[in-house]
Formats: C-alpha cells, structure tokens, sequence
C-alpha cells in the first residue's frame, strides 16, 4: 500500500465515500451492499436467524416477526445483512418485496415480486435461486446429484436432447404425485424449465402470471394465462410455490418501505394491506419466516387498527420476540466510531492507501460528541459526508445536493439494468419524471413545449394499457404513451388497440416505447402496428439502455425524496441543470416527428426452438423414473 500523505490528500479532495449512500435501495439488498457492522442491533438480525434455526429444527413451522424503527435508524440495512448472511446457507431462500404499485391487485403484485426475487442471482455465482429449487426437484425424482451449476452448464441441455422437450412433461408428473398441494403441474413444468439458460427467462415472466408468446408457449409446454385470471390466481400460485420451496429451504420473506401514503380503493394502508396477506400466508406456510419493517407509528396507528387486529398482531409478532415488534437502537458513540472505521477502510483499501489513522481525516472526539446524541445510521453518514474533508481551506466547490444521490443510484441502475429493462412501471415512472420536469421549463424539444403530464381517464376495462398523456403546444399536442416490455401477443394487441383509439382517449399521437420486436406472426399486434405507424402518424421509440439509465437513476430518488432529505424543486432543479431530459435521446425521439416507421436494431424476443448442446461432463444420461 501507498502511504504518501499528499496520494491520500488528493483521494479525499476527489472522492467522498460517504455522499449518496445515506439510503439503502434494493439493489443493494440484493448485490453488493454498505458496509455492515454486525454488532449494531445485532438483536434485530438475530431473532430471524434463531427463527430460522427453531424452525429448520422442527420446533415452530412458521415465525412471524416485525422490525420498527423510525425514519433512516436502519430497517434497510438489517435487511441487507440477512440477505447476505443468508446467501451463505443451503437451507434458506430469500424473498424481498418494497415496491407496492398496486395496492388493489396486491395478490398479483405480491407473486411478481416473489418470481422476480427468485431469479436473482447470488453474489459472485451466476445461479438463480430458482435452480436451487429446480435442482432439488429434479435429483428426488431421477436419482441424481448434479449441482445447479452443473444441471445449468450442461446436464439439463443434455437431458433435454436426449429425450425431447417432452420428458419435461414427464419429470412434472412424477414430482407432482409426492407433491399433493401442487394442484397446477404446469408450476413444476416452469419451474424446472428455469434450469435451461435460454428458457429460463420465459418460465419466469411464466410463473410470473404473465403471458409468453404463442410459439413460447406451445414449445415449452405452458398455458398462456388470461388477464382475468391473474389476480385471481396469483395468490394460489404464490401458495404453491412457496409450498414447493419449503420441501427444500426455508424462505425468509421480507416486506420492507411499508410506511407509503397510498391507499387502496378499500380505504387501507400499504402496510394494512400487507399485514393481512401476512396473515393469510402464516396460515398457509408450510414453514417459513415472514419479516415486516416499518415505523413504530404505523404499527400503532395502522396495525392496531385494523378490524380484528389481535388475529393479525399474532402472526406479524412471535413469542420469542415476547408478542411486540422489535424496535431498534439509536447509535451511541462507540456505535458511530466503528461503523465509521469500517467505511473508511473499505475506502482506503478500494484506493490502496493507508491513512494517518483509522477515522482520517476526522476527529474521534467529534465523532463521539455525535453519538451523545443518539443519532441514526442516516444522520451519521450525512454528517460524514458533509465533513470528509481536510481543511476549510481544502473544501470542495458546492455540489448539487442531488449530484452524489444520483452518482450513487446510476451505480445501482448499472447493477441490475437486465431487469429493470424488463420493468415497465419503473420505466413508465422514470419517463413521467423526465416529462413533468420539462414541464417547467420555458424552451422547446422537437419542437414541442411540454405543459403538463396526465394520467389518462379509462374504464375498468381500458385499465392497466396507457401509461400516461404528454400535453404541450397549448393543448394542440397531445402523446399517449405506452411502454410494453413483456411477450405476450395478447396484451400487445390489446394495448395497441388502445393506444389508435386517439378519440376515446384525448390523443393526437400514439407512442409506443419498446425495445424488442413483436412476433410477426401476432396478427393483432401487427395490423394495430400498422395503423398506429401508417394511418394514425404515431411512433415506435426504441429503447435503450443507456438512454433510460439516467431516467431511472433520477426517478429513483424522486419517488424516494423524503428518504433522501430531498425537496422535489431540488431534484427538478438538478434534472435541469444537468439536461437529463432535454437531452435524452429517448425523450427527443418521443417529442419529434414520428418517422412512421419500425426502429432498427430492436432485440429478439423469440424462443430458441432448439436446445443448444453444451459441453458437460454428464457425458451418458439415465433417468430413473
């Protein structure tokens, strides 16, 4: 390591480890998260990994416990310690839900962010948690004891050309007749489709509810569903599955960011909405450990008041955590001088320097002075980021107060890009924001003065296809919007229709934004296409990554401002300054003149007919049904 003090100097002029990671987002549960020191409310992160211990013993089948903390104490961050702690053990899995888009179809919201949690990957292995479970159906009914790396780098692909795709049929019913509450075998057939590279994906958006294209579907052997059925579904879907996985592991099921202002069309809460699945899924595990985290206000003022509340408290809280709600701690001073040596030496070892001492350049005795005040993690990690610096003299030029938030959230966005692509609320969301900034600013785009952004009035039936309206040019322009990601012919068909019905709808332009093709042989989807592009002026915009990137990243601490200590004129403020919207090539092609024709370079979206042969060392398959 480099100890020249004028390398370190110059590192802490440059680069402030602490500005922008004062809040903990998903992607950080998931990847690579803070620095974590488990001696802080190590109580907290004990009790669930007891739970996990009492049940894997057989003494409790399912434990029910919530975590209350006020505002930046540190929910998050226990939550991230479980994940990765829990990465390490071959008898859990985990599930994480934070986002509540729809608190009225919360069953099948609730099923996407179980499917979505499944195909994560596990830090530094490129293996679903999905394939554990594929992996373990398949060894009980053939015999075998392949690893999941192995079923995924070859064996499964072998299997797959040595009898056809349809011993995947085959493989279902015989796993099917020792697993009595799986009344779908199409979940198994899905299921131990994850173990195929190339199909994976598609079984996914599958046990997701969503629909798949025909020619998907027909190969791998899936009923597409309805919209109808979605919701309807959803819940004995989860059920299901999370009966499946507790044969093998124990899933620790997560809800976190419960504390939302939106409210249901029944008139409850986020959090009301989520203790009462809480207690349905309670009643129903097998086994398993369901972890909420909220404010202690929304646990008095919320939970308590819900119509027979003491049947759900009961299942939201265990014995072992005496009946109550964990609460956590406030940092004192020893808390503040460890969990800052820590950052700092995760810092200083990136750069390879060694510092003057382990809390350079601060001082521990204002670090301690800190602590009499009982502070949170957050307000400990604003104020090292407002004070890393080495003199008066030496302080940096004033940043945008959202400048190292959204440094920190492009990082975040580069992580799990793949998915958020495949995410079309977050994309839709990321798309109003650069929009409604536009809308107060003076200057044209293409040509076009943005005024407003609306949400576009439908019935029940029309639900759930527009995103939203782009009003400019006094009212003379008007842009409906849609982003559609998924396969499906159906549900590109039915929102295409839409989006050309510009009467119905108060539109003078239809937009769709997409990054893939559309199966040519959807014949819906292709003539509403072909009308939208050649008879109603409207647009295919092609998306792309690097476009979105920005938008994302910036929607992100928008939809999260409270959290960040932000005011939206700071952020709209920064969006401007910056020119994330006036000059994204995504928002200009959605404002110019539409071209009338289909984008080049758009993605595949059809399914390998045939299954590649990989290299494997299962030279010689035997199946033993």
């Amino acid at each position: 390591m480099m100890n020249n003090p004028s390398n370190i100097d110059e590192l802490i002029k440059n680069h402030n480890p602490f500005a922008g990671h004062i809040v903990v987002r998903p992607q950080q549960i998931w990847g690579k998260s803070f620095p974590d020191v488990p001696s802080i409310n190590t109580h907290a992160s004990s009790a669930v990994f007891n739970a996990i211990s009492k049940i894997s013993q057989g003494h409790h089948q399912t434990i029910g416990i919530t975590i209350t903390a006020e505002k930046g104490l540190g929910k998050s961050h226990i939550l991230s310690r479980i994940r990765h702690r829990l990465q390490d053990k071959d008898n859990t899995l985990f599930i994480y839900m934070s986002k509540y888009d729809n608190l009225n179809k919360i069953q099948h919201e609730f099923l996407q962010n179980v499917t979505s949690s499944l195909s994560r990957a596990f830090v530094g292995r490129q293996i679903m948690q999905w394939t554990e479970i594929a992996s373990d159906l398949l060894n009980e009914i053939s015999r075998w004891d392949y690893t999941p790396e192995q079923y995924v780098s070859g064996v499964f692909a072998k299997v797959l050309n040595k009898y056809s795709t349809k011993i995947v049929d085959q493989l279902a019913i015989n796993i099917q007749k020792n697993k009595h509450n799986i009344t779908n075998p199409y979940i198994i057939k899905a299921i131990l489709w994850t173990l195929s590279p190339n199909h994976a994906m598609y079984a996914n958006r599958w046990l997701s509810g969503l629909e798949i294209t025909p020619e998907q579907a027909e190969f791998m052997g899936l009923p597409n569903p309805t919209k109808e059925d979605r919701e309807a579904e959803a819940l004995s879907t989860v059920r299901q599955i999370l009966d499946l996985i507790s044969d093998y592991r124990i899933p620790v099921i997560c809800f976190d960011e419960l504390d939302i202002a939106d409210v249901a069309d029944n008139g409850f809460t986020a959090a009301q909405i989520i203790a009462n699945l809480v207690k349905d899924l309670y009643n129903n595990l097998k086994r398993g450990v369901l972890l909420l985290a909220m404010y202690p206000q929304t646990w008095n003022e919320q939970i308590r008041a819900l119509p027979q509340a003491d049947a759900v408290i009961d299942r939201l809280v265990s014995e072992q955590t005496n009946k109550q709600p964990i609460e956590l701690k406030y940092l004192n001073s020893d808390d503040i001088i460890t969990l800052v040596q820590l950052w700092l030496q995760d810092f200083y070892q990136e750069y390879q320097q060694t510092p003057r001492h382990s809390l350079y350049p601060f001082n521990e005795a204002k670090l301690r002075e800190l602590g009499k005040g009982k502070p949170t993690i957050r307000s400990v990690l604003k104020w090292c980021a407002e004070n890393f610096t080495l003199t008066d003299q030496d302080k940096p030029k004033t940043i945008h107060p959202v400048e190292p938030h959204f440094k920190a959230a492009v990082v975040n966005v580069n992580t799990a890009i793949n998915l958020l692509l495949e995410d079309e609320v977050a994309i839709a969301a990321a798309l109003r924001v650069a929009f409604a900034s536009l809308a107060r600013e003076t200057i044209e785009v293409e040509g076009v003065k943005v005024e407003r952004v609306e949400k576009i009035l439908v019935n029940k039936a029309d639900q759930g296809y527009l995103n939203f309206r782009i009003v400019g040019n006094n009212g003379k322009v008007k842009i409906g919007v849609v982003v559609i990601q998924q396969s499906g012919g159906k549900f590109i068909g039915a929102a295409l229709k839409r989006l050309i019905e510009y009467e119905k709808f108060d539109l003078t332009r239809g937009c769709l934004v997409r990054s893939k093709k559309i199966n040519s042989g959807a014949s819906v989807p292709q003539e509403c296409l072909k009308i939208l592009l050649k008879k109603r002026g409207g647009e295919w915009v092609l998306l792309q990554k690097e476009d979105i990137k920005p938008l994302l990243a910036i929607s992100s601490i928008y939809h999260n401002c409270r959290s960040y200590e932000l005011a939206e004129e700071q952020i709209f403020d920064f969006i401007k300054q910056k020119q994330l919207a006036t000059n994204n090539p995504l928002i200009r092609e959605i404002l110019s003149a539409p071209s009338g024709k289909i984008p080049d370079n758009l993605a595949e979206d059809e399914l390998p007919i045939s299954i590649p042969q990989n290299n494997s060392s299962a030279d010689y398959i035997e199946l033993n049904l």
